[in-house]
């Protein structure tokens, strides 16, 4: 049976005002100052809903703390003011590149797949859920054929 370093329950918190993230405060984990904004990176589960490359994010004094999606939320059926039961490990396994992408790449020169490979996995996955979130196919194409030229330029998501 695998061990976690969080195995423990935790109540849904949930920010003030319109469009306030739900939120459990995770201060077991320390920010990371290597990494943009101290986030650290986890896998496991909440309320057995499997967490892959998940960010923690900081909240205040150094604390982290885990958003939990709306679509999160409607899988376990919880909402803020319910407990969770959270089982957290860093992660620190490598980004999974999708097919697809990598197939663009392919089409590509290869030093911009080179320089997309330089970046930190942090500046990887955020491109990566970018084009993951875009509901529509052309969406995404679009944001593919965006990362490959911001890429280019050598701009991560966040520049």
């Amino acid at each position: 049976m695998k061990t976690y370093s969080i195995n423990k329950t935790y109540k849904l918190q949930k920010f003030e005002g319109k469009g306030g993230w739900t939120y459990a405060l995770i201060p077991e984990i320390a920010q990371n100052k290597k990494n943009p904004f101290g986030w650290v990176t986890v896998s496991g589960f909440i309320d057995g809903f499997e967490l892959k490359h998940y960010k923690l994010m900081p909240y205040s004094n150094g604390l982290l703390f885990m958003p939990v999606k709306a679509s999160t939320r409607k899988v376990i059926g919880k909402q803020a003011g319910n407990t969770v039961h959270i089982k957290l490990n860093i992660d620190t396994s490598p980004i999974k590149i999708p097919a697809e992408i990598i197939d663009c790449f392919k089409n590509e020169p290869p030093s911009i797949y080179t320089a997309f490979l330089d970046f930190t996995q942090s500046e990887q996955k955020a491109y990566i859920d970018w084009i993951d979130e875009a509901k529509k196919e052309e969406t995404k194409v679009e944001r593919i054929v965006k990362m490959m030229e911001r890429v280019l330029d050598g701009k991560t998501f966040y520049d």
